[in-house]
């Protein structure tokens, strides 16, 4: 009966820790669409690891963390009066799949992102378009 106990304690416990690491990956996915509304270039250094992937599907492009926080300019004349929303699609160990809909002021845009998150920090993200408006967000 003791074996039980302990083996149901230590599920309990794992299944802690993963919701645990769940929640992390939600407030490090939220961080980021709040940095990326603002172009926070500092909340960008402090969210992607040292050796990110930045894979941009639709473009074919692949951009390291220096390539991404050099390109912050740009991004930041595009996201003028935008709105970003975003919900997490599902989320295992160190993956988050996110379907997110950028607003722009003359157009919208819906996207499908995955990141993976690793001790805080986004090691690698995905983005693919889904569709040219938002209207199946």
């Amino acid at each position: 009966m003791r074996h039980w106990r302990a083996l149901a304690f230590i599920g309990a416990m794992l299944l802690s820790s993963l919701a645990s690491a769940r929640a992390d990956n939600s407030a490090v996915i939220d961080r980021w669409y709040a940095a990326l509304l603002v172009a926070c270039r500092t909340e960008f250094s402090e969210l992607l690891a040292d050796d990110v992937r930045m894979k941009l599907d639709d473009i074919g492009v692949v951009q390291t963390k220096q390539e991404f926080i050099a390109s912050i300019d740009e991004w930041q004349r595009a996201v003028a009066g935008a709105a970003i929303r975003h919900r997490i699609e599902k989320s295992e160990n160190d993956s988050t799949t996110v379907l997110a809909c950028y607003d722009f002021p003359e157009n919208d845009m819906l996207m499908r992102e995955t990141f993976t998150v690793v001790g805080g920090r986004i090691a690698a993200s995905t983005q693919t378009a889904v569709a040219q408006d938002c209207s199946g967000y």
